[in-house]
C-alpha cells in the first residue's frame, strides 16, 4: 500500500499499487477524520488549525501525511498519508520491475558515476523520489550527499547522508525556516552531492547557482507533465525567484546535464524520456528529448 486517503465524512480509499480504491469498512465522520489528522499532525512536531489549514509533516519512518482543514477545504477535513517501502528500492529493483522496460538502457548509473547535475520531472506519485533516492545510492560512497526537503522523504541506502527539512512557524507566528534558507545552509556544510527534495519557489535560483558553482553531481526533481514542459515550469519558478526567462535559461542550461522524466501506468512506474536543456535561436529554454518510450 502506498497511499491512503481519508476524506472527512466523505469515506477512504487506497492505493495497493493499481489505482485508487474505495474501502466500505473504514469510514470515518468529520470529527473523527478532524481528531485523527491534529493528532498525526502533532506527532510530527507541527501543528494544524484554523490560522494554519494546510500542513504537510513526516513521521517516523518516512510517513508523510499531508492535512487540509475547512474552509480551506469545501468537503471537511482532508487527510492524505503515503506509506513509504520499509527497504527502500535500489536501482536494480526499479530496473527489475520494469524501469527501463519501455526505453531501454540509458546509462542511469554512468550518470551518477560521472556526477552529472539531474533533474527528475513527473506528476504526482509518479516515482520522482524513488527513482532520486535509488540513483543517490549508486553515489560513491565517500561522496558527502547533503539532502534539503520540505518534508524529508529521501531514503537513499548510502554511509554519509545528511538530511535538512523545513520548519513551519510557531503559534506566535515565528521560527520558520524554508528551502531557499536551508539551501543557504547546506553549502556551508561541504557537499560533495547537493540534492533538493522537490522545487517548487524561489529555491531554484539558489540550487542552480550553487549546481553552476562546483558543486557537481546534485539533483533535483519537479512537477511536470512531460520533458517537453520542463522549460516552462522552469521559467514560472524562475519568475517567482526574479529570474527573467533569458537569465533562468542561461543559469538552467549550465547546471543541469540531464532531465529524467517518469511517470505511472497501470501502476507501472517507468522512465519515459531523458533529454538535456538548451537554449534556441532565440535564447529561450527549449527542453531536446534524446530517448522516449
Amino acid at each position: 500500500m502506498t497511499d491512503v486517503f481519508v476524506n472527512g465524512g466523505g469515506g477512504t480509499w487506497v492505493d495497493r499499487g493499481e489505482g485508487l480504491v474505495p474501502v466500505p469498512s473504514i469510514h470515518l465522520s468529520e470529527e473523527s477524520t478532524r481528531a485523527l489528522a491534529v493528532r498525526l499532525v502533532s506527532v510530527g512536531g507541527r501543528h494544524v488549525d484554523e490560522s494554519t489549514p494546510c500542513v504537510d509533516v513526516r513521521l517516523t519512518g518516512g510517513i508523510r501525511v499531508h492535512v487540509v482543514l475547512p474552509p480551506v477545504s469545501t468537503q471537511g477535513t482532508l487527510l492524505s498519508i503515503r506509506l513509504p517501502r520499509a527497504v527502500p528500492l535500489s536501482l536494480a529493483d526499479l530496473e527489475d520491475g520494469g524501469l527501463l522496460d519501455d526505453i531501454g538502457d540509458v546509462g542511469l548509473r554512468r550518470l551518477v558515476a560521472e556526477r552529472r547535475n539531474l533533474l527528475i520531472s513527473g506528476a504526482g506519485g509518479s516515482g520522482k523520489t524513488t527513482l532520486l533516492g535509488a540513483l543517490l545510492s549508486e553515489a560513491d560512497p565517500h561522496d558527502r550527499i547533503v539532502l534539503v526537503e520540505d518534508v524529508a522523504e529521501l531514503r537513499p541506502v548510502h554511509p554519509h547522508v545528511v538530511s535538512l527539512e523545513t520548519r513551519q512557524a510557531n503559534l506566535e507566528g515565528v521560527g520558520a525556516i524554508d528551502l531557499p534558507r536551508l539551501l543557504r545552509e547546506a553549502l556551508r556544510m561541504r557537499p560533495d552531492r547537493l540534492v533538493v527534495g522537490e522545487c517548487r519557489g524561489v529555491e531554484i535560483r539558489d540550487l542552480l547557482s550553487a549546481l553552476n558553482t562546483g558543486h557537481d553531481g546534485g539533483a533535483g526533481t519537479l512537477h511536470a507533465n512531460g520533458l517537453v514542459e520542463v522549460p516552462a515550469r522552469l521559467e514560472a519558478l524562475g519568475a517567482l525567484a526574479d529570474l527573467s526567462p533569458t537569465a533562468l535559461a542561461r543559469q538552467a542550461v549550465s547546471a543541469i546535464d540531464a532531465v529524467l522524466h517518469v511517470d505511472r501506468r497501470e501502476g507501472r512506474r517507468r522512465l519515459a524520456q531523458v533529454g538535456t536543456l538548451a537554449l534556441d535561436t532565440d535564447g529561450r529554454l527549449v527542453a531536446r528529448v534524446a530517448h522516449a518510450a
